[in-house]
């Protein structure tokens, strides 16, 4: 609509005059649907360890998990995103496809008890191997192809336990295509896969790493972890994931790549997710602590904006604290 200088009949304050008003015409909302909630298990008994640098978030003994779970669900949130600390690793991160392993353990305990809970499993080695890379080394690289096969066996692994959806995220190529062929071998067709699609070599992993005590020995992950620089390569692993398989695609981190959320969002025709990442997480708190900004405005504000460049799917760290605010009606639902 092309406007006259002195033009004043549109007036669009009239729809911002009150929240009641401006809730009636947005156009995005943070849902307690979108949500899910990362958690960190690990072995021993009797365990819930504060993470350092990620204020409010624990790693949990298998026997104590339940108290997160029963927070999460009385909050409104019913999908997990589980990953496992072991006690013993090795080159080849065996233990994360072992049927003794910290994940299945877990999963067949949290089956047992919540029938209304969503379980998905992180489907990577840098939790399990003693070098604290995503996969086999191989002439001080990691192996693409030698670390497919194990991809496969820890996915099925899984899906034995009990997981409801798989979520691989090693970055590695064809990776979805074999954990899809895995799982369909073994009978297990109807697992869906939630692919770390677009995973990019971001220093926002940092908390996270001190989480699930995955410090590289050497080098990094730039091999296989995608150039912050890139975006036309992002659209191209999408692509590929979605041919051979997957049925949701997550962008990750999260708000420092809203860009690529939006351009995601354009070409694909399933469901999008994405991870807003423990450093993301550890800046908000770190500031709302020194009382440089609002806790809560910030923590909405930014989920907000994840829905708003196209995202379905939000994995938060925040999801508990969101969740209470969405239920008081102080959120965007």
């Amino acid at each position: 609509m092309k406007l006259e200088k002195r033009d004043l009949t549109y007036r669009p304050r009239r729809l911002r005059k009150s929240d009641n008003l401006r809730r009636l015409v947005r156009e995005a909302n943070v849902h307690l649907d979108d949500l899910i909630a990362p958690v960190f298990v690990v072995e021993g008994k009797n365990i819930k360890n504060e993470v350092p640098s990620m204020p409010g978030i624990y790693q949990w003994s298998i026997d104590r998990v339940i108290e997160e779970i029963d927070q999460l669900l009385d909050s409104g949130i019913s999908r997990i995103i589980l990953f496992g600390i072991p006690d013993v690793k090795d080159d080849k991160g065996s233990s994360s496809y072992s049927e003794l392993g910290i994940i299945q353990k877990t999963v067949e305990k949290l089956k047992a008890e919540y029938l209304d809970l969503l379980i998905i499993t992180d489907i990577c080695f840098c939790e399990y191997t003693d070098h604290g890379h995503c996969g086999v080394i191989h002439e001080a690289d990691v192996h693409n192809d030698s670390t497919l096969e194990l991809l496969g066996k820890q996915a099925v692994s899984h899906a034995k336990a009990g997981a409801h959806i798989v979520a691989p995220s090693g970055m590695m190529d064809g990776m979805v295509g074999e954990i899809r062929k895995s799982l369909d071998g073994a009978g297990f067709e109807d697992i869906p896969i939630m692919s770390y699609a677009v995973k990019y070599a971001s220093a926002f992993y940092g908390p996270f790493r001190n989480a699930v005590n995955s410090e590289l020995q050497s080098g990094d992950r730039k091999s296989y972890q995608m150039d912050p620089g890139n975006i036309r390569e992002a659209i191209n692993e999408v692509e590929r994931d979605i041919f051979e398989g997957t049925d949701i695609v997550m962008v990750k981190p999260a708000l420092s790549y809203l860009d690529v959320v939006s351009e995601i969002k354009k070409i694909s025709n399933i469901p999008l997710a994405c991870y807003n990442v423990s450093g993301e997480y550890a800046m908000v708190k770190a500031a709302s602590e020194k009382g440089w900004l609002d806790h809560d405005e910030i923590m909405m504000e930014m989920l907000l904006s994840m829905k708003r460049a196209g995202a379905d799917i939000i994995v938060t760290y925040f999801a508990i604290e969101a969740a209470q605010l969405i239920k008081k009606g102080n959120g965007t639902n």
